[in-house]
């Protein structure tokens, strides 16, 4: 080595700060169509969806669910002059009603989904969209067929931190994405003795890392993935039967994408995300996924940071919704399209085949998953 050589030890550069490049990353509204919406499946997750129903100022009609108590409870709560039904058809049956919110999972929504489709309604799907690719792929078919729209409530898309990671990347300030680093430490241990979320062998790369799947594919978009390198780890301190350790690497060409997730982090909770860029880094970080206050902003020309309004359980929620609606009203393709996040799924599919299997998985390959107990 030369005696110049400084080991990149030199002194920090000179901060430049700039002004915050211009990025619209609130979630939209569609500009007077306000159809009749009714609710299928009233379980827990449904109270976020009502929340920001109501305050966009939509109207939720009716609701269904296999437990009327529950859906009467939410009807009292967020839209009283509501109808609640004990079968789902008789919503089916009500030509006023013109989109629906399905909420159960993924084997119950599937015939659900799809005769709501071939009813002529508009679907907005609870994710995990499917649990096979082929079904899915019918179900964008017969959405086709019934010229109506159907997207799927991947709602991290419109968490502020990410909306805006999403569209900077899209408007092309940072260029070409070379890497995307996912770097989790929370605390999951709520789920201990919850037969629901226990029984899921791949719970964190599952159930919860079909987010950030879903993220990778819309921040790299425009790239075509090759293969999948995963792994998930349980220890013996666990207090939950899943494993709590889970890791991820995305293969691109000229391109990687890392998720890397602790899930029994007790102390010290941390969300960061990093995209580098040809031109430029972004990064959020923060104690949770529901509090990322800021992205960091580095470019050739200087850096800033950008506060960000709102969070991902408020904005999340009004984005899957409202896009759809704006999509109905434009007639185009929303954002969060049914064959859209296909393409998501097939990240999360082959993670999960390859942290069976301990090899690389070619992203495509696996068509089906299973959801049940391991």
């Amino acid at each position: 080595m030369s005696e110049d050589d400084d080991y990149g030890l030199s002194p920090t550069k000179e901060i430049v700060e700039i002004d915050p490049p211009e990025v619209d990353y609130r979630p939209s509204t569609p500009r007077s169509y306000r159809p009749k919406i009714a609710m299928i499946g009233t379980g827990g997750i449904s109270e976020f969806h009502l929340k920001a129903y109501r305050k966009c100022g939509y109207e939720v009609v009716a609701f269904a669910s296999r437990t009327r108590s529950k859906a009467e409870a939410k009807r009292n709560e967020f839209f009283p002059e509501a109808e609640v039904y004990d079968d789902y058809h008789a919503i089916l049956e009500r030509e006023d009603i013109e989109v629906l919110d399905i909420t159960p999972h993924p084997a119950d929504r599937l015939p659900i989904v799809k005769e709501a489709l071939k009813a002529g309604k508009h679907v907005l799907s609870q994710k995990p969209f499917v649990l096979d690719l082929s079904e899915g792929e019918e179900l964008v078919r017969i959405a086709e067929e019934n010229g109506v729209k159907l997207a799927v409530n991947q709602n991290g898309r419109w968490a502020p931190h990410f909306s805006y990671l999403r569209n900077a990347v899209a408007g092309g300030i940072i260029g070409r994405v070379t890497s995307l680093d996912f770097n989790l430490q929370w605390d999951q241990t709520w789920i201990k003795g919850t037969s629901e979320f226990e029984s899921i062998h791949h719970l964190i790369l599952f159930d919860f890392a079909v987010h950030w799947f879903d993220i990778t594919s819309q921040i790299m978009v425009g790239q075509e993935p090759a293969r999948v390198l995963a792994s998930a780890v349980r220890y013996d301190e666990q207090v939950y039967r899943p494993p709590a350790l889970a890791a991820a690497i995305v293969e691109y060409p000229g391109a990687q994408v890392r998720l890397s997730f602790n899930a029994h982090a007790t102390l010290g909770e941390e969300d960061v995300t990093t995209v580098v860029g040809t031109k430029g880094t972004l990064r959020t970080r923060g104690p949770g996924l529901n509090e990322q206050p800021e992205v960091e902003v580095y470019l050739e020309e200087g850096q800033c940071t950008v506060p960000l309004k709102s969070c991902w359980f408020d904005a999340g929620f009004e984005g899957t919704m409202g896009e759809l609606l704006c999509a109905i009203e434009e007639d185009r393709e929303p954002n969060n399209s049914a064959r859209s996040n296909l393409k998501s799924l097939e990240l999360c599919f082959a993670a999960l085949s390859s942290a069976d299997t301990g090899q690389p998985v070619e992203v495509g390959s696996v068509r089906t998953v299973s959801n049940g107990p391991s």
